[in-house]
């Protein structure tokens, strides 16, 4: 990531990088504030604004997401590629998987298509349980 940033002209700063080591290392969406313990916890700045300029960083360059309906973020999956990605949220752990959708195809493209809409960005985000969450079929 260092050497991607530093051809782009970007600081991945040690806390940017800090950050993006936090949200790889949960596997689960976090919120602002959560980040921001633990980066206060190491000494590396306590107030709000310094969470939120890293994950704004990181979301910009698509290192991470912003997960709209938990107001959470979580490292991308997919970095380094373009990409249409939906999220699966599960309401039982909050765990939030990412999967690869192409929005051109499928029935938003189809219907995007017949309105003469050209898709630019797209936010998909579906709730339901995960398999550890879903009671034992009987």
């Amino acid at each position: 990531m260092r050497a991607h940033c530093e051809k782009e002209g970007l600081k991945f700063t040690p806390v940017r990088q800090r950050t993006l080591e936090i949200l790889l290392r949960e596997h689960r969406a976090l919120g602002a504030y959560d980040l921001l313990a633990q980066l206060a916890d190491e000494g590396l700045g306590s107030q709000p604004p310094v969470a939120y300029r890293a994950l704004d960083f990181l979301v910009k360059t698509g290192l991470a997401h912003k997960i709209e309906a938990l107001n959470a973020y979580i490292a991308c999956a997919h970095s380094g590629t373009d990409h249409s990605p939906a999220f699966l949220i599960c309401r039982g752990c909050k765990a939030v998987a990412e999967a690869d959708t192409a929005m051109t195809s499928g029935r938003l493209g189809d219907a995007a298509r017949a309105a003469g809409f050209q898709i630019e960005h797209t936010v998909v985000e579906a709730r339901g349980l995960c398999p550890s969450c879903q009671e034992p079929a009987r």
